[in-house]
């Protein structure tokens, strides 16, 4: 860290002036204090790591556990470090919370579930919601993007994939709405949906276990229970858990995915037209590395989800003590210039982009592929069906949702020519 009388001073973290634009104080951070001890707004200290090379290094550091068992703080810290309300409703054993062996026995077990194959073959359905929700506001002119579009399309993908029958989809994304709308406020509501949540996959998976016998279904539950009945061992809990965070983790990091992706291409009109054009001429090679780059640019997540040291560690010169959470800063570290080069420009066809949107390491997002796919048909279909998209809003007057892991818009008015049918 530079002590230097000229450095100006660290820049506030974590206010509503930081969540719209939070770009310069990670630029600040990298360049001052790369690996910055900081109090959290629920009063958890923890390391922030800024630089994209430690935090490469630190997403693939096995002695940074995933394991909330490791904070050194008092019980009363720790059930302030993850998804409110998961240690109640006995949902701690899914792939974010967990490290190797029982990480890769897991990972392994959802993997069987979880194949490329499985994905390719969703392309379709994926394009089918995407259609019917801009169908729903075509013809109006206006749409408020997060709630008509970026939300329920992820929702109702992971449900179908997942198996939650058509008529239980809604009572999802009711829950799943409670997620998003608390993310920076009161945790008790969040608390509340993920126990509804956790009763409803609970007796789903009991259901879905019956009718195996049957025959059964081919979504993701069920190949949870079969890749479990096949020698290697899946409890119902670890099944529920898993269930649980695929929804979770997949659906509110594909709205903001969506939704940011969407507002950056408003705000750079050369870029979009770009890929408009190309769009029109059926070049999709832009929209591939297109959707990397917004990733990169302005990625639904900013900071990966929490780590806690084994042992006394260094990184970035700087010494971290046994049971100190860290959180590596995806959304700095995806604008380090010592990787990207002018990293706070928007290049759709940027190619050495490796970026750490989906994290490294092993616990490397399983959903990619998904969120992937969901993110280039929705992109692709709103600028093919509605050319002249155009904010409804100043800048100025967007909010962004608070929290501390995802980084997504509250709302994104648009206005278009409607098309009457």
């Amino acid at each position: 860290m530079h002590d230097d009388k000229d450095t100006p001073p660290a820049p506030p973290l974590f206010t509503w002036e930081f969540a719209a634009d939070p770009y310069p104080a990670y630029a600040w951070l990298r360049e001052h204090a790369p690996v910055h001890r900081t109090a959290l707004p629920s009063g958890v200290e923890a390391w922030l790591v800024t630089r994209y090379a430690d935090a490469r290094q630190a997403l693939a550091d096995q002695r940074l556990s995933k394991n909330p068992a490791h904070h050194s703080e008092s019980a009363h810290g720790k059930g302030k470090v993850g998804i409110p309300g998961e240690r109640s409703a006995n949902l701690m054993t899914h792939l974010l919370n967990i490290d190797p062996p029982d990480h890769t026995r897991l990972r392994r077990l959802v993997s069987k579930a979880f194949t490329p194959r499985r994905v390719a073959e969703f392309a379709p359905r994926v394009q089918e919601l995407t259609d019917q929700l801009i169908d729903a506001f075509i013809d109006k002119g206006e749409a408020d993007l997060i709630h008509e579009f970026a939300f329920p399309l992820p929702i109702y993908a992971i449900c179908d994939l997942l198996g939650v029958p058509r008529e239980d989809q809604d009572d999802f994304r009711d829950w799943a709405g409670m997620m998003i709308r608390h993310g920076g406020g009161p945790r008790g509501g969040v608390a509340r949906s993920v126990k509804k949540m956790r009763g409803y996959l609970a007796e789903l998976i009991h259901r879905k276990r019956e009718e195996l016998g049957e025959g059964g279904d081919d979504d993701l539950i069920s190949g949870l229970i079969r890749a479990s009945d096949h020698g290697e061992h899946l409890t119902e809990n670890e099944a529920a858990a898993m269930a649980f965070i695929l929804l979770f983790a997949g659906f509110e990091t594909t709205v903001n995915l969506i939704g940011n992706g969407v507002y950056a291409l408003l705000r750079n009109p050369g870029e979009r037209e770009r890929l408009q054009r190309a769009l029109a001429e059926g070049d999709e090679s832009l929209l591939a590395t297109g959707v990397e780059e917004l990733l990169r640019y302005d990625g639904p997540v900013e900071l990966a989800t929490w780590r806690f040291a084994t042992e006394p560690i260094t990184l970035g010169g700087q010494r971290i003590a046994a049971g100190d959470p860290v959180l590596v800063v995806l959304a700095a570290a995806d604008r380090d210039p010592e990787r990207f080069a002018e990293p706070d420009t928007l290049d759709l066809s940027r190619r050495d982009n490796q970026h750490l949107g989906y994290g490294h390491g092993i616990h490397y997002c399983l959903g990619a592929p998904l969120a992937r796919l969901e993110g280039q048909a929705a992109l692709a279909t709103l600028l093919r069906r509605l050319p002249d998209l155009r904010l409804a809003a100043d800048p100025e007057e967007l909010r962004w949702r608070g929290g501390l892991i995802m980084r997504g818009l509250r709302t994104l008015p648009v206005e278009f020519t409607p098309h009457i049918r």
